[in-house]
């Protein structure tokens, strides 16, 4: 199991009072990729630049597209644009293989509009319980994801990421939910401002 899996299990077991946007955990799961990927030895940091190292496979498909997915050619990408490049739609994609693996499931809905995250049940499996585990023991990558993702309330003495590089994306991932956070409050604000233009 990679970081991106067991961060995706946690979100979806989640409790109902507890929400997590598709589009941040996305974010979230492309800073987690790229987190396993530095431990592979697949990618290193130059500053924010992301330079790409071996492809020797993962063991794991979605990491492994992750891999293929590396600009390799200088100026190599930011870790910023990495996420919001690589996050598209990536929340769909592992929930997709989850439900593929067994590990989740979608409740049949026939023609009724597609589901939120949090609506997907998850299978009661030793990597659900392995991914838990790992949050619940301080696990400081999975324990900052969630914490960015306001997923998890983490202990306030929670230990931090040794590697500078580690440190690096998980600010970036933190910067990059504010920033999505930000779009959604003015696009509320337009629209409600546009709502008030035609009730006037």
């Amino acid at each position: 199991m990679t970081t991106a899996r067991d961060l995706v299990l946690v979100v979806l077991g989640l409790p109902p009072g507890r929400i997590v946007e598709q589009g941040d955990l996305s974010l979230a799961l492309a800073g987690a990729e790229a987190v396993d990927l530095l431990a592979a030895g697949a990618l290193t940091l130059d500053g924010d630049r992301m330079v790409p190292g071996t492809r020797a496979p993962t063991g794991d498909p979605l990491l492994d597209a992750a891999a293929a997915a590396l600009v390799r050619h200088e100026p190599y990408e930011t870790v910023e644009d990495w996420l919001w490049r690589r996050g598209q739609e990536l929340a769909a994609a592992y929930m997709e293989e989850l439900a593929r693996a067994g590990a989740a499931v979608r409740p049949h809905r026939g023609r009724r509009p597609a589901m939120r995250v949090t609506e997907t049940v998850l299978a009661d499996t030793p990597e659900r319980r392995r991914a838990e585990n790992r949050l619940v023991s301080g696990e400081p990558v999975l324990t900052a994801l969630t914490g960015v993702l306001e997923a998890w309330d983490a202990p306030p003495d929670a230990e931090e990421p040794a590697e500078e590089a580690v440190t690096t994306v998980l600010a970036a991932v933190g910067n990059a939910v504010t920033e999505l956070e930000a779009v959604r409050l003015r696009r509320d604000v337009e629209h409600a401002a546009f709502d008030n233009i035609w009730r006037a």
